[in-house]
């Protein structure tokens, strides 16, 4: 991927966000469990404004913003319903008649994880430009860097996640914990962002090389 080019034009970024602040008011009318609601959107709060504000400093791709809109719609829809309570399977059954989570013999709700995945499959594209404006980072680096830092920032909210959990405690702190009796949440969590961060930069650089074997 090469370093995104000026897209003063492009209106895609500021209709995404429109459209996820519309959805995100919306997920936000009576949710599930309200103070759940309010943790699970801090990052959100933070997240955002850096994008807007860092907007004219380095614009990313069409294809990242999309890709953002489409991991924090996602999320808002897991704060809404809380992450172990959201009815994915009953969507499934009424699409395709049957229920996937009793096919694949499921023992818990794994919204959480396709969600983990998400984060490192739709954050890595933005955060692969961010590396190639921002550093200079040869070969191999150029792609390991963007991996390192999504895995990282993985840990890191899963022991934001912990601290707060142990601080609210209560309810509040298993609905935000939402690891459904798993000892071994968090890493299983980390685990899918990284290989969602790897199957990103595996499509990106083999997207790279077909573009320039192309010209």
């Amino acid at each position: 991927m090469s370093e995104p080019e000026h897209r003063g034009e492009s209106r895609l970024p500021v209709t995404l966000l429109v459209m996820f602040l519309l959805a995100a008011i919306a997920l936000g009318i009576s949710p599930h469990y309200r103070q759940d609601w309010l943790l699970e959107n801090v990052l959100v709060l933070l997240m955002v404004p850096v994008l807007v504000l860092g907007y004219r400093r380095l614009r990313f791709s069409d294809g990242s913003y999309a890709a953002l809109f489409v991991f924090l719609l996602l999320h808002e829809v897991g704060a809404h319903y809380t992450y172990a309570e959201v009815p994915w399977d009953r969507w499934f059954s009424a699409l395709f008649g049957f229920s996937l989570h009793d096919a694949l013999g499921l023992s818990r709700n794994h919204f959480d994880r396709v969600i983990h995945f998400a984060y490192g499959l739709l954050v890595t594209p933005a955060v692969v430009e961010l590396v190639a404006a921002r550093t200079s980072s040869p070969g191999i680096w150029r792609w390991l860097v963007p991996v390192s830092l999504i895995t990282a920032s993985s840990a890191l909210f899963e022991l934001f996640e912990w601290g707060a959990a142990v601080w609210f405690g209560g309810d509040l702190g298993v609905a935000y914990l939402g690891t459904q009796g798993d000892p071994w949440d968090a890493q299983q969590d980390m685990l899918q962002a990284l290989l969602g961060s790897l199957v990103a930069v595996a499509v990106l650089a083999a997207a790279g090389r077909r573009r320039r074997s192309r010209s």
